[in-house]
């Protein structure tokens, strides 16, 4: 028997029952359609991981202040003031490995342009910051070093700060009012999102931090070189934990903090927090994909039980196809073929539906879906073994029937 011969008969048996076929073929196609979109959505969701690591630097480590104790009460990390502006210069001065440091302060505001006003978030920062967070300026320019040794009152605005204030998309040389202080907007910040915490990185203004501390945050800012925070950028991710642990060894020195007694500040690893997050996401595109492939198993079900009746139905055929010198091997053949012919036909039209499918959910859906070839690939494949599998067990049936018995069935 040639080796197409078993395919064309396998097609030519399709056609005699072609209702029954495409019904038979639905568990394929949904599966595999399933699968597909399935593991679109998660790289999709793995692409956005992706994009909040961009946005926060997996290469960045915070040094934030240590905690104080009222009446047995640990009051959480920045309730007493501990670093300070040296701090961060001993840490760019005596680790390599650190690209740029950048001490900053923190508070809140109100922010007022014309009859718009905001309450937002206000960071006082050095020319450095720009560069340890990655943070460009979309429309005007940075902080500069002679803002701060001028005292300088100008301001650049996050981007929700700048639609809520309606200062349109050029809003350099605007005068606007931080805390009744005048400013002028020098420039306006690339948009980053929120981060993988949920805040609105945009909800912010930058000022020079001498400004910051004398005139915008009044009592509420840190007095002499005390920050709210050391924001430090490594020279390679791979060197955050070494750099972490030199930080650690150090401020320890600095601070003059005796063997065995508490750290007085806190460090924060991006890369950590971002590396959990995307394991999360991982774990879910697999479990999603593995629900999804649930549907291939009970497609293929269906596919062995209509082979199973189609066996029984042709019977008489069979008997007779062995009369006329078809060996066992070819009946096994014909039926197993037409067992994958059904279920590869299904992967294929599965493979355009799940591909219209995670096209459909990122124009409507508002989601992002990332379609792999790899597993457009994995999913036929799945598709055609499931075919070969399930169907196994009918044509081994259909082969091993007697041909005299077979011949006397109605």
């Amino acid at each position: 028997m040639m080796v197409l011969e078993p395919a064309r008969d396998a097609l030519r048996a399709l056609r005699v029952n072609i209702l029954r076929s495409v019904l038979t073929t639905l568990g394929i196609i949904i599966g595999v359609a399933a699968v597909i979109v399935m593991v679109a959505v998660g790289a999709g969701a793995q692409a956005e991981v992706a994009e909040i690591i961009n946005s926060m630097g997996a290469d960045l480590i915070y040094v934030f202040p240590g905690t104080s104790t009222t009446r047995g009460l640990r009051l959480g990390a920045g309730t007493v003031s501990t670093l300070t502006e040296e701090d961060g210069q001993a840490i760019k001065t005596e680790i390599p490995e650190v690209q740029v440091v950048a001490p900053y302060i923190r508070g809140r505001g109100q922010i007022i342009f014309g009859n718009a006003n905001w309450n937002t978030s206000i960071l006082g920062v050095t020319p450095e910051f720009f560069e340890a967070r990655e943070w460009g300026v979309a429309d005007g320019r940075a902080i500069a070093p002679e803002d701060l040794r001028g005292n300088s009152k100008v301001l650049i605005l996050g981007n929700t700060v700048a639609q809520n204030l309606n200062v349109g998309s050029h809003p350099a040389e605007s005068i606007v009012r931080l805390n009744r202080v005048p400013f002028t907007v020098i420039g306006l910040l690339e948009p980053k999102g929120y981060s993988i915490g949920g805040w609105d990185q945009d909800d912010t203004v930058l000022i020079p931090m001498p400004i910051a501390r004398t005139r915008v945050l009044g009592e509420r800012a840190l007095s002499g070189q005390l920050v709210s925070g050391i924001a430090v950028k490594v020279k390679s991710p791979e060197w955050v934990g070494y750099v972490e642990k030199e930080i650690q060894e150090l401020l320890r020195q600095r601070h003059r903090l005796r063997p065995g007694e508490e750290n007085d500040f806190w460090i924060r690893n991006q890369a950590e927090a971002l590396e959990s997050r995307a394991k999360s996401s991982r774990t879910m595109s697999l479990l999603l994909a593995a629900v999804a492939s649930v549907s291939l198993i009970v497609g293929g079900i269906g596919i062995m039980n209509i082979m199973l009746v189609s066996v029984t139905e042709r019977t008489r055929e069979i008997g007779l196809r062995m009369a006329l010198g078809a060996r066992r091997r070819d009946i096994l053949a014909q039926f197993l073929t037409e067992a994958a012919a059904l279920s590869m036909i299904g992967g294929v039209i599965g493979i355009l539906f799940g591909v219209l499918g995670s096209m459909a959910f990122t124009a409507f859906g508002e989601w992002p879906a990332e379609i792999k070839p790899a597993a457009v690939v994995v999913a036929f494949s799945v598709s055609a073994a499931v075919g070969i599998f399930f169907g196994f067990y009918p044509a081994r049936k259909a082969s091993r029937l007697d041909p005299i018995e077979a011949l006397r069935r109605e």
